[in-house]
Formats: structure tokens, C-alpha cells, sequence
């Protein structure tokens, strides 16, 4: 990218409003396979933000939709594209199981020693150094477990815990609309099941509890949105998969 023109903060986010009262918000110039998907949901008494991307750049700052109302910041897991802005929010949540990480993160608690580098950019942002870049502490104020509910006054979402591609991993389900936040355990791309702390026997068990989950349409951590019979696709492909590799029991990654 020698000679091309560093992109500038205001010109790095984008806005992509879905239905339902869902926005998507993401990083176009980051390749797809490491962009965050981050989503945002409209409610009456305060929004919800699940996921808040890389962090380089500030997301209060640039992004009108997350400013001027009451809002959760929740984060689907906590590796660094997905936690980078969580620090910019008052209210924080997270599943107890990764806390401990949001709340005092390191390159590689957070996957960043592996994946944060240049290689991840279509271009490059304006200052951006991969030897300097940290994920800033955001410690929760809310620990979220499974059958815990977000409440934003006319809407309701329902924590599902979905350990596997991490151990504190969490999905948001709105039973009304059928509408599945489902983070990094499942999206329209290569499902990561070998990161540090992933366990492929959870994975598996996540996934098998997945086939029950009543859907419309899935806003995965990466990739494009999906409805419901590609969600049931994806799953019957992973479990495949894990079963002709005989690693349905083979318990964590190393």
C-alpha cells in the first residue's frame, strides 16, 4: 500500500441501517474476514451496541448513532476487534467468563499478537502502528449470563451463552422478531475454533443447543446477514465437519 493515502477517522466508519430497528455499523476498510460487524438496536428508554470494532480510531466521535442517548455497550467476546471502543461507553457488559480480559486486556488475551497488523487492512488508517496498537481496560459494569435479559424499554433481548470459539462468548436473541446477534460462534464465513482459548467440544455443544434456536434472520460478528435456512446450514456444516475430523471429543484446542 506503498504510495496510497492513509484513510482519515472521519471517513472510516459506515452506517448500513437493516430492519427492525438494527443498524449495522462496521469498518469498510478493513478486510472482511477480521471487519467486526458491530450492531446497533433503537429502544425506547436506551440503544444497545454489540461489539464496538478495532478502536483505532474513536467510534463516539465519528459515529452520530451512538452519541446523545443512553446506551449498553455489550461485547459479543472479547478479542480486539471486537472490544476496541468498549472504553468510550459508561455502561459495559460482558459474560463473567471474559471480564477479567475486558477489564485488563493484553495483546494476547485478546487475539491482537496474532491478527492486529498491517495484514488486516484493505488501507491502512491514518497513524496507525501495529506495534503500538493496545486495546484500552473497559472494565463491565454488568456481568451478563445465559437467560439473563437486556431490557431497552420496548424491546427485549435474551443472553444466550455460546462457548466454543471463546469461553465467555454470548449470542443476543430477540424471541419477538427472531432476531439472532449471534457474534463470532456463527456467521457466513471460516468459524474459528482454534484461538487460544477456544474448546472444539463446546463448540460443538453450542452449536447442537443452536439447532433449537427459533430464527429469522442472524447478524453474525463478520459477513454478511442471514436468514434462517443458512443459519441451520452453517450449523449442520460445522457439526460435519467436526465429526468427520473426529474432534467432537477431542476437548480444547491447543
Amino acid at each position: 500500500m506503498a504510495g496510497v493515502a492513509p484513510i482519515k477517522p472521519e471517513e472510516w466508519y459506515e452506517t448500513i441501517p437493516m430492519s427492525d430497528g438494527v443498524t449495522l455499523i462496521h469498518e469498510p476498510w478493513i478486510k472482511p474476514f477480521y471487519r467486526c460487524n458491530m450492531w446497533h438496536v433503537r429502544g425506547r428508554d436506551r440503544d444497545l451496541l454489540f461489539d464496538s470494532g478495532l478502536g483505532h480510531f474513536s467510534l463516539r466521535r465519528h459515529v452520530a448513532l451512538v452519541t446523545g442517548r443512553p446506551i449498553l455497550c455489550v461485547a459479543s467476546h472479547s478479542h480486539f476487534d471486537h472490544i476496541g471502543s468498549h472504553h468510550e461507553f459508561e455502561a459495559r457488559a460482558i459474560h463473567e467468563g471474559e471480564a477479567d480480559i475486558l477489564a485488563a486486556p493484553t495483546a494476547k488475551a485478546t487475539t491482537a499478537d496474532k491478527w492486529a497488523n498491517d495484514a488486516m487492512f484493505n488501507r491502512i488508517p491514518e497513524n496507525w502502528d501495529s506495534s503500538r496498537y493496545r486495546v484500552l481496560p473497559a472494565p463491565a459494569t454488568e456481568m451478563l449470563g445465559h437467560g439473563d435479559v437486556i431490557d431497552l424499554g420496548n424491546r427485549a433481548f435474551e443472553v444466550l451463552h455460546t462457548p466454543g470459539h471463546s469461553p465467555g462468548g454470548i449470542g443476543l436473541v430477540e424471541r419477538k422478531t427472531g432476531i439472532f446477534l449471534s457474534g463470532d460462534i456463527i456467521y457466513d464465513g471460516p468459524l474459528i475454533d482454534d484461538a487460544w482459548h477456544s474448546d472444539r467440544e463446546q463448540y460443538v455443544a453450542t452449536m447442537e443447543g443452536l439447532r433449537l434456536l427459533p430464527v429469522n434472520v442472524v447478524h453474525g460478528g463478520h459477513f454478511p446477514s442471514f436468514g434462517r435456512v443458512r443459519f441451520h446450514q452453517l450449523i449442520e456444516e460445522y457439526l460435519e465437519g467436526r465429526h468427520k475430523a473426529g474432534c467432537h471429543l477431542a476437548g480444547k484446542s491447543r
